[in-house]
């Protein structure tokens, strides 16, 4: 596939764009690089705060950037359903959904609606969020959903018997699942788009070792090495969020691809199109998975 920069990818005026977690991190970088190609993009952001010094920093940038706040607690499936029902009242299309937002080993800590936060937060709440705009996705030509994986989908299973973490919880183990399920809701939702003849994209990117704030929940030592070290074999958020961008931008991208970066172990690196590990692509366990989500949602996912 040929190179890609910010730079050279097409203008995206007229499109509208959905970025979670867009006040910080890769959120933000992703937010800033659609707005500097032309989209209105719209912070979804828990913290109404931090969204807006968010929108003032890319203001300051993207002078005339088109941004708009919508607020979302991916720890509640009341405030997702409640961002959409905002978001389809003001919009009648949406041209991208970048599913960033999320929390790397925390704490064992549970959602509002129960449900074993990384889970619930990474994964969940954005498989709900799709479903809820899935009307106004499918019919917007050459839409894009993108959603973050990471590296640790690697080590990662679907534990069906333990998703509520109530026959132990180990932080690493269940951030591994997390990302592998975003991961095979991607995967399952284009071979769903496909079938269906639906024009939309659904793809996966990661950022590498990136210096995010995700390390938030680290032990105090784990937290002081988390930034150096990032900093020394991995890349910044900018960089970081290149292999989403790409995934969001590229015209050569073609659904259920995976972008990451091109370097040693993908830890760093120019954006290019990468493998992810055979359990993604188990078939069984992602039209399961498709099914316990409706389940635990409440609402049934129709493609």
């Amino acid at each position: 596939m040929n190179d890609f920069s910010i730079e050279t990818a097409p203008s995206q005026k007229g499109k509208i764009a959905i970025v979670t977690g867009a006040n910080s991190g890769l959120g933000y970088e992703t937010a800033l690089a659609l707005a500097k190609k032309g989209a209105t993009v719209i912070l979804a952001s828990r913290d109404q705060k931090k969204a807006h010094e968010a929108m003032n920093k890319i203001i300051k940038e993207v002078p005339n950037a088109d941004l708009e706040i919508i607020l979302i607690d991916l720890n509640s499936l009341q405030s997702v359903e409640e961002f959409a029902s905002e978001f389809s009242k003001k919009y009648d299309h949406l041209d991208l959904l970048i599913e960033n937002a999320g929390i790397m080993m925390p704490p064992l800590s549970i959602t509002k609606d129960g449900f074993e936060s990384q889970f619930g937060v990474n994964y969940l709440a954005h498989f709900h969020l799709t479903n809820l705009l899935f009307p106004l996705i499918k019919n917007t030509p050459n839409a894009r959903v993108v959603t973050l994986s990471s590296l640790a989908h690697k080590n990662g299973k679907i534990a069906f018997d333990n998703l509520d973490a109530e026959k132990g919880y180990n932080k690493w183990s269940v951030y591994a699942q997390s990302k592998l399920a975003c991961m095979m809701f991607a995967y399952e939702l284009q071979r769903r788009l496909d079938s269906s003849r639906i024009y939309a994209k659904a793809l996966s990117a990661h950022p590498g070792f990136s210096g995010t704030n995700l390390g938030a929940f680290l032990t105090s030592i784990g937290s002081l090495l988390f930034s150096p070290l990032a900093s020394l074999i991995g890349q910044d958020s900018k960089h970081g969020a290149l292999p989403i961008l790409r995934a969001a931008l590229d015209p050569e991208a073609k659904g259920g691809e995976y972008y990451g970066p091109s370097g040693f172990r993908e830890v760093k690196g120019p954006p290019a199109k990468v493998k992810s590990s055979s359990k993604s692509h188990d078939l069984l366990v992602a039209t399961k998975l498709w099914s316990v989500s409706e389940e635990m949602t409440g609402k049934k996912f129709l493609v």
